[in-house]
């Protein structure tokens, strides 16, 4: 996975070298292969280069093209091959994916783009018609991040650089912290106003100091799928599947892949090896990595990893967690681009980056949204809202006597729920408990950005579609909002692969009939019965899967004093956004055992950890009190003759901490 860095002049005054090599000392960690730089006139681009494939070693980065455009590629091209058959304009037929995606571009514009699958950003500098265009995957795995100020355009692959190397004054955005308060902010979001991220299946094209975005993939656009037979569905479900694992093993050093004990891993690994074995797997080896806590039961899914290692014939990677006591995390003084971000390897994260180093892995598979997309958590009132508004009051009663036996909760509790799902989102935030808002948060703040209707998850404007359909939709945007943070504070040692995020496994999975994925009494429908021949038989008859929150709640005595300490004068406090002595009641409760809202006042203290580094490494200064009603704090005075906001002094000074 390669990072870029780039600036554009629109005074077509010449790039400063020295920001250019400030930009290759901040990419330094994503790149253990080299940098390339290019530098001429008012444009400059690094790229670092982070090698997971064959091809990826003959790529030159950014890709000139003869009409004077510039390509720097990040990610992985699933349907290179199908393009590159497309595009006889191709030199060879052996192309990168870079080569294939420049073509492309030149032959079909910007629809060509919407051709693309994969895990990938794209960024394409054409100086002579002075245009920047940016896009990325439909779900934002990559990303990409842009500044427009007054005389320059900045873009890059992680949000750290931009913010450092950035030559205006930057103001924390309300919109952000409310969001990242409730759930996940929303994925075109950075916690900076002037800093935005281009939009997970879109593009953002920059001209004359402007932008437009553009959507290349669409919800919408999936057509239902309806087929006779169960069969018929299970095979094409176990096509797509095993293209999704397949496209992911694409690597020439050997793979990691979790392995926790559950379905969605097991099957990831099982699925591999079956490929593997067939010869249609590109790396040369796969292993895996487990982790457990023997002083918890719950929390020991050694059993069921035995069992796939059992069927593997090889023994994985194990961590015991316990060795590691406290994974609570609330911030550090090194400086952070978002809130809640670990930037130093710590605890179990730095033992398996050395595993990784000694090792030679580069690519990690990880099992995030198999239970998003297939009913991992079974809800039956989607489908059950859909009887409701199709006026189908047999089949709905059907269905609340089935799914109350299963649930074992009173129909009448259902029905209530499912009718819930029918009205409007502001009307249902007054009943339902989830949407409470916790309460130190300040009350100006919280009914100014509708927290209590953010509290119930992603919201759209869907007309008149089903609650099953907006619930598919609103799953979507929920996990493009998860990979859009945890992305933002990557540390560039590990390119991590979703097999259950494919592109056109998603597409299947959200144009199919919604009780395919989900029947009373079968958690998992669709996939058990498609799966049930390579994954072993005491995961298949697995119900449930032990969770384990000893080690958290062992934290907050490790912590206290250090959480006293955040709570005593918080800045978020001072601007207006959380009531101090409501958050101060809120944590000693939490000292005594009651915590009802213990993920978000977690979360609260993170974002105070994070005000703070933000106001002692000056990344910005903060006000003693906002200037006005809900002010978002975090600004400086505007910098003079575009003096950059950290000078290269201080620059270092942190370059010098963090190593």
């Amino acid at each position: 996975m390669n990072a870029q860095f780039g600036i554009w002049n629109c005074d077509f005054e010449p790039v400063e070298p020295s920001l250019l090599k400030e930009a290759a000392t901040l990419l330094s960690p994503y790149g253990p292969d080299g940098q390339t730089f290019y530098s001429r006139d008012n444009i400059g681009i690094v790229c670092s280069a982070f090698h997971t494939t064959k091809e990826a070693h003959r790529g030159i980065q950014p890709l000139t093209r003869r009409s004077g455009a510039l390509v720097a590629w990040n990610g992985r091209l699933d349907n290179c091959e199908e393009l590159a058959r497309a595009l006889p304009e191709l030199p060879s037929t052996d192309s990168t994916d870079v080569e294939v995606v420049a073509t492309a571009f030149e032959r079909w514009g910007t629809p060509g783009i919407a051709k693309l699958t994969g895990d990938w950003a794209v960024s394409i500098c054409k100086p002579l018609d002075r245009m920047l265009f940016l896009a990325t995957d439909y779900m934002g795995i990559c990303r990409l991040y842009y500044s427009i100020a007054r005389k320059s355009v900045f873009w890059c692959t992680h949000l750290e650089p931009l913010v450092l190397l950035s030559r205006t004054s930057l103001t924390v955005n309300d919109e952000y912290v409310a969001a990242y308060l409730a759930h996940y902010p929303p994925a075109h979001l950075t916690p900076y106003r002037e800093i935005q991220a281009v939009p997970p299946g879109s593009s953002v094209t920059i001209c004359n100091g402007s932008a437009s975005i553009h959507r290349h993939w669409n919800v919408e656009q999936q057509c239902p799928i309806s087929y006779k037979t169960d069969r018929e569905y299970e095979e094409h479900f176990r096509h797509l599947f095993s293209q999704a694992v397949r496209r992911r093993l694409r690597s020439d050093s050997p793979i990691l892949a979790e392995l926790s004990g559950g379905l969605d891993s097991s099957s990831i690994v099982c699925a591999a090896d079956d490929l593997i074995c067939k010869g249609e797997a590109e790396t040369p080896r796969l292993d895996t990595i487990s982790y457990y806590d023997p002083g918890v039961p719950a929390g020991d899914e050694r059993f069921y990893i035995s069992k796939v290692e059992e069927r593997r014939g090889r023994k994985g990677h194990h961590i015991d967690t316990s060795r590691y006591g406290c994974s609570l995390w609330l911030g550090s003084d090194d400086f952070a681009a978002v809130p809640g971000a670990e930037i130093r390897p710590r605890g179990i994260r730095a033992q398996v980056y050395e595993l990784m180093e000694s090792e030679g892995y580069r690519v990690v598979l990880s099992g995030i949204g198999g239970d998003e997309f297939l009913g991992g958590i079974p809800n039956p009132l989607p489908q059950l809202a859909d009887l409701i508004v199709l006026g189908r009051p047999i089949a709905l009663a059907r269905g609340l006597a089935a799914w109350s036996l299963t649930k074992k909760v009173p129909w009448i509790h259902l029905l209530r729920d499912a009718t819930l799902l029918v009205l409007p989102a502001a009307v249902r935030s007054t009943f339902l408990g989830e949407a409470a808002v916790p309460p130190w948060i300040d009350a100006n703040f919280a009914r100014q950005h509708c927290l209590r209707i953010r509290q119930l998850g992603p919201q759209g404007r869907y007309g008149f579609w089903r609650p099953s359909r907006q619930d598919q939709a609103q799953t979507l945007i929920a996990m493009r909002r998860q990979m859009a943070y945890s992305s933002a504070y990557d540390a560039g040692r590990e390119d991590r692969r979703y097999p259950f995020l494919d592109q056109n496994l998603i597409e299947f999975l959200l144009s199919i009939p919604v009780n395919q994925l989900l029947r009373p009494g079968q958690r998992r429908s669709l996939m058990r019965r498609s799966l049930a021949a390579i994954i072993p038989p005491e995961i298949m008859s697995r119900r449930t899967k032990g969770s384990v929150a000893r080690s958290t709640l062992l934290g907050i005595e490790v912590r206290w004093a250090e959480m006293e300490g955040l709570v005593a004068s918080p800045i978020s406090a001072a601007q207006g956004y959380v009531d101090r002595e409501g958050l101060q009641q809120a944590l000693q409760k939490l000292r005594n055992g009651d915590a009802p809202h213990f993920v978000s006042l977690i979360k609260t203290l993170q974002l105070e950890q994070w005000l703070r580094g933000l106001e002692k490494r000056r990344a910005a200064s903060i006000p003693p009190e906002p200037t006005k009603p809900m002010a978002t704090a975090l600004q400086q005075p505007a910098p003079h003759n575009n003096t950059p906001m950290i000078s290269t002094g201080r620059f270092s000074q942190i370059l010098d901490e963090r190593r």
